[in-house]
């Protein structure tokens, strides 16, 4: 367990936190929130000793293990991505290198009866127990699972470092965390740069680890699938909740109602009580009880409330001109760039008021064809056209970081409106939460989410027909999301969406194009409904190349993952293995099926008792109406139980 006992953390006289305790227990999954700034970074940090708390201590039980994800970090340029995640397991290496060296000595000396050579003897089985834990599975093995499940290709392992963006860096790092084993993981926004599959595996992965996590995430779905605690920041202190982010919700309305409630009572009290010390401040008879009023201020502990998180963002876009049906057109689209083609033969259709999500693994073609929707990038043979009347709104993966950083935040909006909109720009930007002095504030000293806040302000200074965003959210908090969510809801245009933010589409969008292996595969329906089609189609996938049992009459032997018939010589590749993931899924499945078929027959078997007290009762009772009345029950328990029948049948 680990203990953080009277933490204060101070910045020139502001407290950031004072006086915070609280436990991390062993089996913890616990979310950390908080407004921007409040101060989960650091307290990340202090956990794991990269910063020093101003007073306080932090007490990890000996042993303790520590894998951390930072939001920023440097990474290795020159090694390629295999060989860059295997340092994941350098302390296993140096393991090999003593066993080595010890029995190189042991091999050169004599001395056998010595208490040297006995030591040395210790030495060597105490390495080697080592090694068997950390090495149930060989590292290569568990490198390359890993860098699958989080996105790459194994084409890509031999690839530099240098090669790929940040994100996919980052995903490196990540898988390092990871193959470490640590006892505790400690993860600052670890989902920003996954695309969904791999967050579904990354959950997958984190569900199965058997120690603690400390998470910070904006995705709110990936906040519930995973922890079961929640450790709020606000006002330097911490409340702790004993359930996942969308309870903590609820509690913590709760508590925040009541709290104003209590800070209005005392702030009523504290008004009267000033009023009486002015008032008799200088009446002789009055003074021991003024002197007493006074004291008893000063001993008050105020009450505080977050007055930030009373904010609200009234984001309403302005009505959408109208376009022709079709919006986007894309025909046999060859596309991609000089010496590289991403997308062979795209094909989709965007009509008119659709919101649409683009999703897919990252570098599957997404911003690419976004590029194409916005004229940036042309097909080199078949055809892209965008519709009649069409006028777009993009909104840049980078958008935060090309805008000018030496403008101010009214600048920036200042430099681009036109007419009317000029006297709105206050307005506008109020609305997306930049008041008071923060419209001053140069881009520069922004945060990646205000900046991505100001940039999407940027899209309301005209009417567009049109929005094309890719990864709006990122960097984004819950509460900037939500509302930007709820007017992009409301937008009567067409929306056009990259996301890997499940929670942010859900509701949001009503047809899918899939991005995969320079395919573009249509789904229509939500995103929820997409991933559940997404499930089925692999669980098919899976059960279509899951070994099958071969008849002992048609095999004569199986010998180095080769089949061999007797009637023939010729020798068969068997089935390929399946991965850990696969096999995990299948049992989930067989293990669903054997609690439907177990539900099916508990069922089966009270409907056949249920048919059988009334063929008692019919024969037994001769009144017309009953008969009537016990047939058509009957008939009505005979196609029940025929339907569960037919089901068990298709499962068993």
């Amino acid at each position: 367990m680990i203990s953080v006992n009277n933490l204060t953390v101070s910045f020139g006289g502001f407290d950031l936190f004072k006086d915070v305790n609280f436990h991390i227990n062993d089996t913890d999954r616990i979310g950390l929130v908080g407004k921007n700034g409040a101060g989960k970074s650091t307290m990340l940090k202090i956990i794991v000793g990269i910063n020093h708390p101003t007073e306080g201590t932090v007490t990890l039980p000996s042993g303790t293990r520590i894998g951390y994800l930072p939001q920023q970090m440097e990474h290795a340029k020159d090694k390629s991505v295999f060989d860059e995640t295997l340092t994941a397991f350098s302390e296993l290496f140096e393991l090999h290198a003593k066993i080595e060296k010890i029995s190189t000595e042991l091999a050169t000396r004599t001395d056998y009866e010595s208490n040297a050579y006995n030591k040395l003897i210790v030495k060597l089985n105490e390495y080697n127990e080592l090694v068997s834990i950390e090495e149930s599975e060989p590292v290569e093995s568990q490198v390359e699972r890993v860098l699958l499940g989080l996105g790459f290709k194994k084409e890509d392992f031999a690839r530099p470092t240098r090669e790929f963006s940040q994100g996919w860096n980052m995903r490196i790092e990540l898988a390092k965390v990871l193959l470490r084993k640590p006892s505790v993981i400690l993860l600052d926004e670890p989902t920003n740069h996954l695309d969904i599959e791999s967050i579904e595996w990354f959950e997958d992965y984190l569900r199965d680890f058997k120690g603690s996590i400390i998470l910070i995430s904006h995705d709110r779905k990936f906040l519930d699938n995973i922890t079961n605690r929640t450790v709020e920041i606000m006002c330097g202190k911490i409340y702790d909740y004993k359930v996942s982010y969308s309870k903590y919700k609820i509690l913590r309305a709760e508590r925040m109602t009541q709290q104003r409630a209590a800070f209005e009572n005392q702030q009523r009290m504290i008004d009267k009580t000033e009023e009486f010390i002015e008032r008799f401040r200088y009446k002789a008879t009055k003074s021991n009880q003024v002197q007493s009023r006074i004291k008893a201020l000063e001993k008050v502990e105020r009450i505080e409330i977050d007055q930030e998180d009373l904010s609200r963002l009234a984001i309403k876009f302005p009505p959408a001109p109208r376009s022709g049906q079709v919006v986007f057109k894309a025909v046999d689209a060859e596309i991609g760039y000089p010496g590289k083609v991403i997308l062979p033969a795209a094909n989709m259709v965007i009509e008119r008021g659709e919101k649409v999500a683009f999703v897919g693994r990252n570098g599957e073609g997404k911003t690419t064809m976004m590029r194409v929707l916005c004229k940036e990038l042309f097909p080199s043979s078949g055809e892209a056209t965008v519709g009649f009347n069409v006028d777009l709104g993009y909104y840049a993966q980078n958008q935060e970081d090309i805008l000018n950083k030496q403008d101010t935040v009214f600048d920036t909006l200042d430099r681009i409106a036109v007419g009317d909109i000029r006297t709105k720009l206050r307005d506008i930007l109020a609305a997306f939460l930049f008041k008071g002095e923060d419209i001053d504030k140069k881009v520069a000293v922004l945060s990646g989410g205000e900046r991505a806040r100001l940039a999407m302000a940027k899209l309301m200074l005209r009417p567009h027909n049109v929005l094309a965003l890719d990864e709006p959210t990122n960097h984004m908090d819950l509460l900037s999301k939500d509302i930007i969510k709820q007017a992009l809801q409301a937008y009567d245009g067409t929306l056009v969406i990259v996301s890997h933010d499940r929670d942010f589409l859900d509701g949001l969008v009503d047809k899918v194009y899939e991005f995969k292996d320079g395919n573009v595969k249509e789904h229509l329906g939500g995103i929820n409904d997409f991933l559940e089609k997404k499930r089925l189609s692999n669980m098919q996938e899976l059960e279509r190349h899951a070994p099958k049992r071969e008849n002992d009459a048609q095999v004569n032997a199986v010998k180095g993952g080769t089949s061999v018939a007797k009637s023939g010589s010729a020798a068969v590749k068997s089935e390929p293995k399946l991965t850990f993931q696969q096999q995990k899924e299948l049992a989930r499945v067989e293990n669903k099926k054997k609690q439907r078929i177990a539900k099916l027959e508990e069922e089966i078997a009270q409907l056949e008792e249920q048919m059988a007290a009334i063929e008692k009762e019919l024969s037994t009772d001769n009144k017309p109406e009953n008969l009537m009345k016990l047939s058509c029950e009957y008939e009505e328990l005979k196609g029940k139980l025929d339907r569960k029948m037919d089901e068990w049948s298709s499962l068993a």
